[in-house]
């Protein structure tokens, strides 16, 4: 999948979306980037999706309990994250506004700056997960937290996979493959979004 996902080519994004939908992908073939990559984000929004509604039915089975339990976690944080990973998605943005005006060496420090951004919100994550740990929270103390770590532990696991496609594009730096991996880059903001007042302000 990767192989077919960043090629070598350079194609513009006018030509990348017309052979897209001639090779028979429809409306995937009109939205920018590799048609697979936009297969793959659909699939996974569903995922986090389904993890958020499971959320939200065991929460009202017990909504004192989840309010007790959310009050532990440390918001400033949350929000710190927040407003880490929408500025690393600017960045990501702008990479690909520079690989279409052909500034390349542009295009790859934006990347770079946005993946550094990446890194620094695992760091703050990494720090959470500590702290809540060292006062005895863990995945078995209550619903909430094996919610709160099944979540934002495979919301992690998409940022060290959003890394490294980044990674991938600047090397292989066509601007199919900086529109793919921007996409994805852009889903994981999306369900951070989303995630972020579930598990740490919706009462």
């Amino acid at each position: 999948m990767i192989h077919e996902s960043f090629s070598r080519q350079a194609p513009d994004s006018a030509s990348a979306s017309a052979v897209a939908s001639d090779s028979g992908w429809g409306p995937l073939g009109t939205l920018p980037g590799n048609p697979i990559m936009w297969i793959l984000i659909v699939s996974e929004l569903a995922v986090f999706g389904a993890a958020l509604v499971g959320y939200a039915g065991a929460r009202l089975r017990d909504p004192t309990g989840f309010v007790a339990a959310q009050d532990s976690l440390d918001r400033i944080a949350g929000a710190v994250n927040t407003a880490v990973l929408l500025t690393s998605g600017l960045f990501a943005a702008l990479a690909v506004e520079a690989r279409r005006a052909d500034r390349r060496a542009a295009g790859r420090w934006l990347l770079l700056t946005a993946a550094l951004l990446g890194c620094v919100f695992l760091g703050v994550k990494g720090s959470e997960y500590a702290r809540e740990l060292a006062a005895g929270h863990d995945i078995d103390s209550h619903p909430f937290f094996m919610f709160y770590y099944l979540i934002t532990g495979f919301h992690a696991l998409h940022v060290v996979l959003g890394l490294i496609i980044l990674a991938i594009v600047a090397w292989f730096d066509s601007l199919e493959n900086y529109e793919t991996g921007a996409a994805f880059w852009h889903m994981v903001d999306l369900v951070w979004i989303v995630v972020f007042p579930c598990l740490y302000l919706m009462r």
